[in-house]
């Protein structure tokens, strides 16, 4: 039997040990890059190469650290930081060699996870105009729309409210990385595939 077949034998025995070792401690609330195709899935093909994080052209994916358990050196998105710029060649798809990253061709595919506004933190709510996280989503008037009405108790003032379309936001984070509430926190969030699985569940 050739070394690399015992090799490539050995890694694909301790990926799937990792996986099901991850699994029953739980998930990490990661946003993983475009093209995976929820936490199990991915967990079980993502050997920890690097070549997506490699590979991403504005340096969005970073490894898990040590305090995400399991997924430690897996590639996820710190949206905050700097957000998926949902590249139209999609270079970190492309790059990964086990096929945990895929099926992405177009903006559309892609499903990291969906925006949740806050509405006790955005200032839109409160009656000021913002639009920001509308004007910087890359699917503007399709994952993001505004709300235009009066404000409630108020005859004078209007609410230009962010509404996220669910169906159509891909998760990508640019609201998130754009938005100008940062105390006492962001007034939107990415809620991960792993998150919004386990809502689904309860």
């Amino acid at each position: 039997m050739k070394l690399s077949s015992v090799i490539a034998g050995a890694s694909a025995a301790i990926v799937a040990f990792q996986a099901a070792a991850y699994a029953y401690a739980g998930e990490a609330d990661l946003l993983r890059p475009p093209g995976a195709h929820g936490e199990k899935d991915f967990l079980s093909r993502c050997v920890k190469c690097g070549k997506c994080i490699e590979a991403c052209p504005y340096r969005a994916l970073h490894a898990a650290g040590n305090g995400d358990g399991m997924a430690v050196g897996t590639p996820y998105v710190d949206a905050r930081e700097q957000a998926c710029r949902l590249c139209e060649d999609f270079p970190c798809v492309n790059a990964c060699p086990t096929d945990a990253l895929r099926d992405i061709e177009k903006r559309p595919d892609v499903r990291m996870g969906v925006a949740v506004i806050d509405e006790e933190a955005c200032i839109a709510f409160q009656g000021m105009r913002c639009e920001v996280c509308y004007r910087a989503c890359p699917l503007i008037d399709e994952a993001i729309v505004i709300d235009y009405r009066m404000r409630e108790g108020d005859a004078i003032h209007s609410v230009f409210a962010p509404v996220i379309v669910e169906d159509k936001c891909v998760g990508c984070g640019l609201c998130v990385e754009r938005c100008v509430v940062s105390e006492p926190v962001v007034a939107v969030r990415i809620a991960s595939d792993a998150e919004r699985a386990r809502g689904a569940g309860a």
